[in-house]
């Protein structure tokens, strides 16, 4: 299993707090995963062919900032 981090994400009402990890899915071997501690948000992400950070898959609805919180996060824990 790959090492987790904690993470937290800004919802829009308060900050949601988690556990990311990196992981692989189908073309994308360096994706990272969001859990909430609540379980009520998941979130995966991942670079584009072009270096841009992706949403793979998640709950819905979401916050496309997430998307960038999340990157950062997986960055400095990288």
């Amino acid at each position: 299993m790959e090492q987790q981090f904690d993470a937290t994400l800004t919802g829009t009402d308060s900050e949601i707090d988690g556990i990311a990890q990196q992981v692989s899915r189908p073309g994308y071997p360096n994706a990272y995963e969001f859990k909430s501690i609540d379980e009520t948000l998941h979130l995966v992400i991942a670079r584009d062919k072009d270096g841009e950070w992706i949403r793979l898959d998640g709950t819905e609805p979401y916050l496309s900032s997430w998307i960038d919180e999340l990157a950062e996060q997986a960055a400095s824990h990288a």
